[in-house]
C-alpha cells in the first residue's frame, strides 16, 4: 500500500471511511477511478457536490428531499388521512420499494433512547401531531423498528395520540425483532403492512 504515490493513498483512506467500506475495497473502487474515463469520475464528484448542496428535510413529512416539499408529499396520487410514522428516511424508502402502502409519511428522525439522551423533544413527535390535527388524519401506522427503542417508540406514541379518537395500528409481525427496516425484504415488509394490527 505505501507503494502508492499520496494522491492514491488519501483517497484510499477517504474512502476507506465509507461506511461497509474495508481498506481493500477502497484500493479496488480507487483504482477503478484511476483508471476510468475522466468524464466518468467528474460526473461522480459532481454527483456527490450535487446531493450534498442540494438534499435538505421535506417541510411536511421530513423525507429527503431536493426541494422544499418531496415527491410523495407533493403527490396528489397519494391517500390523505393515513400516515405511516418511520424513524428514518431509508424506512420510508423500504415500505415504498415494498408497494404496500399509498397514503403519507412522517419520518421522526429517531427513535426514544433515553441512554443516549433522546426524549420526545428530540424527535418529529410535536409536529406529527401538528400534522394529525390540520390534515384531518384518521390513522397512523406506527412502523418504527422492532428494537427495544423502537417499540418503546411505538408505544409511547400509540399512549400519546389514543385521546384524540383516531385509529393507531402497529405493522405486524413478519419484520424480525431487533431488525432494520431498509435491511427487510419488500415480500415481508408488504405482509407486515398489510396485516398491521390495532393498539387496544
Amino acid at each position: 500500500m505505501t507503494h502508492y504515490p499520496q494522491s492514491i493513498l488519501k483517497l484510499i483512506k477517504h474512502v476507506a471511511r465509507l461506511p461497509g467500506i474495508g481498506e481493500k475495497t477502497a484500493e479496488r473502487l480507487s483504482m477503478h477511478m484511476l483508471h476510468a474515463p475522466r468524464r466518468e469520475v467528474e460526473q461522480l464528484a459532481a454527483a456527490m457536490l450535487e446531493m450534498r448542496n442540494s438534499v435538505r428535510l421535506c417541510c411536511r413529512c421530513f423525507g429527503l428531499s431536493d426541494d422544499e416539499c418531496c415527491h410523495i408529499c407533493a403527490s396528489a396520487q397519494r391517500i390523505d388521512g393515513i400516515l405511516c410514522v418511520v424513524e428514518q428516511p431509508a424506512d420510508m424508502v423500504a415500505i415504498e420499494k415494498s408497494g404496500a402502502f399509498k397514503g403519507r409519511y412522517h419520518i421522526l428522525q429517531g427513535v426514544l433512547s433515553p441512554i443516549d439522551g433522546i426524549g420526545p423533544d428530540n424527535l418529529r413527535i410535536k409536529e406529527l401531531g401538528q400534522r394529525i390535527q390540520t390534515e384531518q388524519i384518521a390513522e397512523i401506522i406506527l412502523a418504527t423498528g422492532t428494537s427495544v427503542e423502537g417499540e418503546a417508540t411505538a408505544d409511547y406514541l400509540a399512549k400519546r395520540f389514543k385521546p384524540l379518537g383516531l385509529c393507531i395500528s402497529r405493522i405486524a409481525s413478519g419484520v424480525p425483532m431487533g431488525g432494520d427496516l431498509k435491511y427487510v425484504d419488500q415480500v415481508t415488509l408488504k405482509r407486515a403492512i398489510d396485516t398491521r394490527h390495532r393498539f387496544t
